[in-house]
């Protein structure tokens, strides 16, 4: 499990047992204090106090390094920069429902080298550093690493996703629900959840096409440590556009066929057919090549 990024890796765990204790010590607060953000998103009490700990945290420790936070921004340069989430499914946290997290990744220039993420309501942790392999557990010394599923087969894939309306405000509903169709299994778990359940093995692909970095830095290095491809929607690697989809590897090119997108979509005549291209006609349905 050692790599180059060993003692970044154990401050994301110290920083993620400051970002447990306090947001369960207010997660089913009575008096929790939640206000609307200008784009209609909820924040509580919560995020706000579980980033500023963590900002002052990694201030003391890292002082040379920059932070990106969803509630406060970005603070410093350089080529290392924190990115974290510090309550992942805020929605849920609210309604008191226990599938939320804090995601805490590390950057290098461009690329995400660390990533941490804690579900205390769950009482479930996921890590990750560059060629460190991913794990679970309770913590660094009680771990079992995480392997993807090496479903090849979109008949036989596990498909998870956070909602539907949000792939129509990108013209990719249709597309959605055809690859829904081809699969053995769809499932809204959901947020980070999908993407660790993908870590894991238990599904095979997850995509959301409307994320900001700090939802996607933490789980982009999990996913590829546990031997996943984590991509955009136009399948450029990584976490830096503004959406994710993340599979197995093996299913990652027939996946794209339904749900990709590309930056010159505008010129086909195929737009908003994402099954235009690489596919096969069987009995009347789409199906992309190599699912068979």
């Amino acid at each position: 499990m050692a790599s180059l990024f060993t003692d970044d890796l154990r401050l994301a765990h110290v920083l993620a047992d400051d970002a447990d204790a306090l947001s369960m010590e207010r997660y089913k607060a009575l008096d929790l204090h939640v206000s609307t953000k200008p784009d209609l998103t909820p924040v509580s009490d919560a995020d706000e106090s579980t980033e500023f700990a963590m900002r002052r945290t990694l201030g003391r420790a890292r002082p040379r390094d920059a932070f990106h936070g969803e509630e406060q921004g970005s603070s410093g340069r350089g080529p290392r920069r924190w990115v974290v989430d510090p309550i992942d499914g805020t929605k849920n946290y609210i309604r008191g429902v226990p599938v939320w997290a804090t995601l805490i990744g590390l950057m290098v220039d461009d690329e995400v080298v660390v990533g941490c993420v804690s579900a205390p309501a769950l009482g479930r942790r996921w890590w990750a550093s560059k060629d460190g392999d991913a794990w679970t557990g309770r913590s660094l010394t009680s771990a079992k690493q995480c392997h993807v599923s090496d479903i090849d087969d979109i008949a036989d894939a596990s498909f998870c996703y956070a909602s539907l309306t949000s792939w129509d405000d990108i013209g990719r509903s249709e597309g959605f629900l055809a690859l829904a169709r081809r699969c053995w299994r769809t499932r809204a778990y959901g947020d980070f959840w999908s993407y660790m359940l993908l870590a894991e093995g238990a599904v095979d692909i997850t995509a959301e096409p409307e994320l900001a970095l700090h939802d996607m830095a933490a789980l982009d290095v999990i996913v590829r440590e546990a031997g996943g491809r984590f991509t955009g929607l136009d399948g450029r690697p990584g976490p830096l556009g503004r959406n994710a989809l993340a599979t197995n590897g093996r299913l990652h090119d027939a996946a794209m066929a339904f749900l990709g997108h590309f930056p010159d979509d505008a010129d086909h005549d195929s737009e908003g057919d994402p099954t235009s291209g690489n596919v096969h006609d069987i009995g009347g349905r789409r199906r992309p090549v190599g699912s068979d």
